[in-house]
């Protein structure tokens, strides 16, 4: 079943795929056929992240004709350009891969330096001749011993405190990035499946507005004081690292191997964009200027978001692609040689009464294969998706139980986050308010 993240970096192979939710119409067909895919291509990305609440757009009067595949397709992009898509999914991502990791560092914390420190049997010789190769970005190295190592690890503990949280989410969700890297590229055989989607994942965040809805930036508002002098010392912290000559290739701004670009352009960007957005924040909030940052923002956060969802998409579909192969998903035995190994057996009396029927590991190894491969053709239903959601989040939490795989299983779940609908997640978000505000003190 771990065989989930097999695949999980080919995102950008299938933009194109569809995710729709039931929040656009389908793209009517129409002659030339060049305008007809076209509209289809736009229809795709405006349906790929599920909508927001608020008023539906008035349908057209009687005698009006419909906007054709050109009309559809401005419609899209003003769409993708002018309103942040799936906040609250964003939201949920966040939120739910701040505590994945937070999670698996405390859970950690005892065996924290044999896992990544000093103490580790791949030792940072090792690991150095293997960053020399694959160019990875990691700080442990930098000055090595374990006061180093103790000041990065408690700082990524710190960091998915504050994304969880979302804390100052502009500059947490690249401090969570680099640890995040930092760790996992220090010792690349450890992990169950789950830390390549946090790997993923952490990247994909910096790009998103996950911090709009359930954070306490949100709860702030723009009465911050912190803001300028934690910018600064991030700029100054980036200038020492970048002249200081102990990040080795990991601050460069050329890579020799694809995308050919260092890890420098994205934090000294990022830096500069904070920075001019503050500056324009308060010399012009309503120009032109700031219209445009707003609108580019938007437009990352969409992509982002889109890009994220198609990543899912992919890990299921080439799952379950790769199972249909499998001489024992096909005859429906695969569940039972994990729960055969000790290993994945954290429960022996509930492996054994699961993996001693027959009836219960053939339905659980077809069914698997079933949600797999059928996934993302569900997504052009909204309701068949949102139950086969439910189905999907309920057997990654069997996973977690059954063959002890926690930290896969709710980085999978917090994954799936991204196709939640809205008016469920505005539920349960209204729902913990109210228990909230029942449990405060009265003032």
């Amino acid at each position: 079943m771990t065989d989930e993240t097999d695949v999980t970096g080919s995102a950008e192979a299938a933009v194109g795929a569809g995710v729709a939710d039931g929040s656009a119409e389908p793209a009517v067909a129409a002659d030339p056929a060049g305008d007809a895919a076209v509209a289809a291509v736009a229809a795709a990305v405006v349906a790929g992240i599920p909508r927001q609440p608020g008023p539906e757009p008035a349908g057209a009067p009687a005698g009006v004709r419909r906007p054709g595949p050109a009309g559809l397709a401005g419609r899209a992009v003003a769409v993708f350009t002018g309103r942040v898509l799936g906040r609250y999914q964003a939201a949920t991502v966040r939120i739910g891969f701040g505590l994945v990791w937070l999670a698996y560092l405390l859970r950690e914390w005892p065996n924290r330096r044999l896992l990544y420190g000093d103490t580790s049997p791949w030792s940072t010789e090792l690991a150095q001749q293997l960053l020399a190769d694959n160019r990875a970005l990691t700080v442990l190295p930098w000055f090595g011993g374990r006061l180093w190592f103790e000041l990065v690890y408690h700082l990524a503990v710190l960091a998915a405190l504050a994304v969880l949280l979302g804390w100052r989410t502009r500059a947490s969700t690249v401090l969570f990035l680099v640890t995040v890297l930092s760790l996992q590229n220090r010792n690349v055989f450890l992990g169950d499946g789950g830390d390549n989607i946090v790997h993923l994942m952490a990247i994909y965040l910096v790009f998103t507005r996950c911090a709009e809805v359930w954070s306490l930036d949100a709860r702030r508002g723009d009465h911050g004081r912190s803001g300028v002098p934690l910018w600064t010392l991030l700029g100054a912290l980036l200038l020492v690292c970048q002249l200081g000559g102990f990040a080795g290739t990991s601050l460069d701004w050329t890579s020799p191997v694809f995308p050919y670009v260092g890890w420098a352009p994205l934090f000294w960007g990022l830096w500069a964009v904070a920075g001019l957005w503050w500056l324009v924040d308060r010399l012009a909030p309503e120009g032109e200027t700031r219209a445009v940052l707003d609108a580019l923002a938007t437009m990352v956060h969409n992509c982002a978001m889109l890009v994220i969802a198609v990543e899912v998409v992919l890990i299921y579909a080439t799952a379950g692609w790769y199972k249909v192969q499998g001489s024992r998903w096909q005859d429906g035995t695969a569940l039972y040689y994990p729960l055969h190994l000790d290993y994945f057996t954290p429960w022996p009396g509930l492996s054994g009464l699961v993996g001693g029927a027959l009836l219960p590991v053939f339905l659980i190894s077809y069914g698997t294969v079933l949600l797999q491969v059928g996934f993302p053709f569900t997504l052009v239903d909204r309701r068949v998706k949102n139950a086969l959601l439910v189905v999907m989040m309920a057997e990654h939490a069997g996973i977690a139980v059954l063959l002890g795989l926690p930290v896969f299983s709710l980085a999978m779940i917090a994954a799936d986050a991204v196709f939640l609908p809205t008016a469920a997640l505005c539920w349960v978000g209204a729902r913990v308010a109210r228990i909230r505000l029942r449990r405060a003190p009265l003032s």
